[in-house]
């Protein structure tokens, strides 16, 4: 892969920084033309949305034909599940931990509640998500973006290409999808050259939209600031203490190097809030920045960003938990233990996009029979957590690929 994008001896993180502020401003001072900026942001979303099928599944295919035997990959899948539910487990029980010693619901005040209409409450259970995982049509789940049924059919199309007797066809089939990854990595390179300007546009029209209405955020912002302190400490405990803690003792490598390495695909998605569309930049940074495998990355990589949902399964665990305290609910010692395991399920199951996590936490409050219109206590903050909540998402996978890539040999040098 090429080497980091630069503008102006710029390196992306700047850039993507200085966006950030520039777009920040415009969307605070010019709100009323934001409309002139937005359509950047949409463009640039709908190109890396363009090259998410095809980037993942030509990633998968050519990875597992690449890992040669099936104790090959039964061995790496085993490690990478393994880690992604170890590290979504601890992640609930620190929102868990943090949500009863502060307990930001108690005394809350219920006037402030928003139209919860926008929601989609459909309610996904546990054995709808186990069938998704297999696609009826895989042309359809192509179209309409279904990550989990792709992410299965890449596995089994990859894993019968290594069983092909015919050398020469099997070779065939090696050499088209390596190809067709490499040249999906190519544009997906140029479309990332454009981020600074797709995050201008997002963030000038996510500001904008809030612009002019202090008098209603500072009010909202008394009311549930205690649960947005809550929710960041939660988060940034599980982003800055467990996850390094993992690097370090796990895979014996320096966090603190991997974090500069992730710099601007963190940075894109606390712009995006979306885990899928900041994939192409987080194989770009643990391969060039933390000399993680192609091997690796292209299988840990996109299935973290399908299933391994840490920040967001501890954002709807504390969601869940501030709903009920502001209604007056005591949740006993078996029901918490129910939301830490409906959280668990939710946040597999829930898509790579904004607000995905808002939706499904309308699983979690039917299981404990927790009203749903709870949910309209926490829309007005959930833009900002959303971005947060994506980046420890982000985060995770991106320690998960460093810490297999050290136990299984497959670190190169940076």
């Amino acid at each position: 892969m090429s080497a980091t994008p630069r503008f102006l001896g710029l390196a992306l993180h700047w850039q993507i920084l200085i966006a950030l502020f520039l777009g920040g401003l415009f969307g605070y001072f010019a709100h009323e033309s934001v409309e002139y900026v937005a359509w950047m942001g949409k463009l640039f979303l709908r190109g890396l949305k363009m090259v998410i099928v095809p980037l993942i599944l030509s990633s998968i295919i050519s990875g597992i034909t690449n890992l040669g035997t099936g104790d090959n990959l039964g061995r790496l899948g085993t490690k990478t599940i393994l880690y992604y539910l170890s590290t979504s487990v601890l992640a609930i029980f620190t929102g868990l931990l943090f949500v009863n010693v502060i307990r930001p619901g108690v005394g809350a005040e219920l006037g402030f509640e928003q139209s919860v209409g926008e929601v989609d409450a459909t309610q996904v259970g546990f054995s709808e998500t186990l069938l998704r995982i297999v696609p009826e049509n895989v042309f359809k789940a192509f179209g309409t973006g279904d990550m989990l049924s792709i992410i299965f059919f890449a596995i089994i199309f990859g894993f019968f290409i290594t069983k092909v007797k015919d050398n020469k066809q099997q070779d065939a089939l090696i050499n088209f999808f390596n190809g067709a990854f490499d040249v999906m990595m190519k544009i997906t390179m140029f479309i990332i050259l454009f981020t600074p300007f797709g995050v201008f546009g997002i963030v000038a029209e996510v500001v904008a939209e809030q612009a002019g209405n202090n008098d209603a955020l500072l009010a909202v912002g008394g009311r549930l600031g205690k649960y947005m302190i809550t929710v960041l400490l939660a988060l940034f405990v599980h982003a800055f203490v467990i996850l390094p803690l993992y690097i370090r003792i796990v895979a014996k490598a320096n966090p603190w190097r991997h974090l500069q390495a992730m710099r601007s695909a963190l940075l894109m998605a606390f712009s995006t809030s979306s885990s899928s569309a900041t994939l192409p930049m987080s194989m770009h940074s643990v391969e060039n920045g933390s000399g993680v495998s192609n091997k690796i990355s292209s299988f840990t990589l996109p299935l973290g960003a399908t299933i391994n949902m840490d920040g967001t399964a501890l954002y709807e665990c504390v969601a869940a938990m501030f709903i009920a305290q502001a209604y007056g609910i005591n949740l006993g010692v078996g029901d918490q233990l129910l939301v830490v395991a409906t959280a668990l399920l939710a946040s597999i199951g829930a898509a790579g996009i904004p607000m995905a996590g808002l939706v499904m936490i309308t699983v979690i409050l039917t299981a404990v029979g927790l009203p749903l219109e709870g949910v309209g206590l926490i829309l007005a903050v959930d833009r900002i957590l959303d971005m947060c909540r994506t980046t420890v998402n982000v985060w995770s996978d991106s320690c998960g690929a460093v810490i297999i890539a050290k136990t299984e040999g497959e670190t190169l040098k940076v």
